[in-house]
C-alpha cells in the first residue's frame, strides 16, 4: 500500500538530539520551512512519523539493521533514543498516537504462522539484490493493535480476513478509521475505539487508503485510485458516507498521504508528475487551503511547499502547527530519514 501506501512541538523546539541538515534546499522552501533538521539515524530506512499530543514524542516505522521488515519505534524529540514497540517479528506499520497519548495504534503480522518463512524469503531476496525499491504489499497477515507507549499492554483490534492497516484516530478518541480489504478490495472502515461496531465507510472499485479526521471529526481525507489504478487523487468523504469529494483531478499526478493543519483550514500531501511514467518522477509537498460544512467541503488552488531534488513525502504537522515533520532520501547517505521543520506561516500569524 505498489501503491504508495503504507502515511506539539512548540516545547522542543531546539532540539539537542538533532542533527544538522547537510544539504542546502532550495530558496523556494524558506517562504514554508525554516531549521530543517534530520531526527532519525542508524536505521537503513525509517519514516511515516507521528507526533504525541504533547509533541515531545514522535512514533514511527524503521527497519532494524539486520531484519528484512519494518518496526514501530517510540523516540523523545529532545534525545536520540529509539525504543521498539512492535513484537520484532513479521511487517508492521502505520503508528499512530491516540489523542490523550495513552495508546499507539499499529498494524502488524507478528501473528502469521508462515512470518518466519516469509522472513527468509525476504533476506534471501535482499541478499540477491532485489527489492531495492520501496514497494508496499497488501499483506493479508497485518491486523490492528494497540499498545501502551512504554511497549507494554499489547491489545488486538481486528480479526478478519485480509489487510487491516493505515489506521488513525479521530480527535474526539472515540473511533478508528483504517484500510481494509476484508470485502476484496481496499476500501475505508470505522470502528470504536476498543475494535467494535465496524462499518464500512467505501465500497467502490480500486484502492481507498491513508484516511484521517479533520480536526472537528466531521470529515475524512484519504487517497484513492479508483479512477486510473495506481493513479492516487486526494478525496474528502464525510464520516456518514454520504459525502466523498475528489480535491484533486489531475490524472497524469500522483497525490497522495494527505494530512490536516490542525485549525482544520489547510491540508498537506505529497505529488509527482507521472504523465511520462515513474521514472524521474520527484514527490514534492504540497498545500491547499479547505473549508469545510456538514455537507460540503471546498479546496483552494494547490501551493508547492518543497522544490528538492529527493523524494519528500508523507507530511504531518505537529499539534500545535508550528511544525511539519516528513520522510525524505535528503540525506548524506541517500537513506529514507524524518526532518522536521518550523512552519513558518505558523511562526508569522
Amino acid at each position: 500500500m505498489v501503491r504508495l501506501s503504507s502515511v506539539c512541538l512548540a516545547a522542543v523546539l531546539s532540539l539537542a538530539g538533532a542533527f544538522a541538515f547537510a544539504q542546502e534546499s532550495g530558496d523556494a522552501e524558506a517562504e514554508w520551512l525554516g531549521n530543517i533538521r534530520q531526527v532519525t539515524r542508524g536505521f537503513p530506512r525509517a519514516g511515516e512519523g507521528y507526533f504525541s499530543p504533547d509533541g515531545k514524542t514522535i512514533v514511527y516505522q524503521a527497519f532494524p539493521l539486520g531484519y528484512p521488515f519494518y518496526q514501530i519505534y517510540v523516540q523523545p524529540l529532545d534525545k536520540f533514543e529509539p525504543m521498539r514497540l512492535s513484537p520484532g517479528r513479521g511487517r508492521t506499520t502505520c503508528a499512530y498516537f491516540s489523542p490523550d497519548g495513552s495508546r499507539i495504534l499499529f498494524s502488524s503480522g507478528h501473528s502469521d504462522p508462515e512470518a518466519e518463512a516469509t522472513e527468509r524469503k525476504a533476506r534471501d531476496e535482499a541478499a540477491q539484490g532485489g527489492r531495492r525499491r520501496y514497494q508496499w504489499d497488501f499483506d493479508s497477515n497485518l491486523e490492528i493493535y494497540t499498545v501502551a507507549p512504554d511497549g507494554t499492554d499489547m491489545q488486538r483490534l481486528t480479526d478478519s480476513p485480509g489487510y487491516d492497516a493505515e489506521a488513525s484516530y479521530s480527535h474526539d478518541g472515540k473511533s478508528i478509521v483504517f484500510t481494509s480489504t476484508r470485502d476484496g478490495d481496499p476500501d475505508l472502515y470505522i470502528m470504536d475505539a476498543d475494535g467494535s461496531n465496524v462499518r464500512q465507510l467505501t465500497n467502490v472499485d480500486g484502492y481507498d487508503g491513508g484516511p484521517f479526521f479533520s480536526p472537528d471529526d466531521k470529515w475524512i481525507i484519504y487517497r484513492t485510485d479508483r479512477r486510473e489504478p495506481d493513479m492516487l487523487q486526494l478525496h474528502a468523504i464525510s464520516v456518514d458516507g454520504q459525502h466523498d469529494i475528489p480535491l484533486t483531478d489531475n490524472i497524469g499526478q500522483v497525490n497522495w498521504c494527505p494530512y490536516f493543519h490542525p485549525s482544520g483550514k489547510l491540508i498537506i500531501w505529497s505529488s509527482a508528475d507521472y504523465s511520462r511514467g515513474p521514472m524521474g518522477a520527484n514527490f514534492d509537498l504540497f498545500v491547499m487551503d479547505v473549508d469545510s460544512t456538514d455537507t460540503e467541503f471546498t479546496s483552494g488552488d494547490p501551493r508547492r511547499v518543497t522544490t528538492h531534488e529527493k523524494a519528500d513525502v508523507l507530511p504531518v504537522f505537529s499539534p500545535d502547527g508550528r511544525s511539519l515533520m516528513w520522510t525524505s532520501n535528503r540525506t548524506e547517505d541517500g537513506s529514507s530519514q524524518l526532518f522536521i521543520a518550523d512552519w513558518l506561516p505558523a511562526h508569522r500569524e
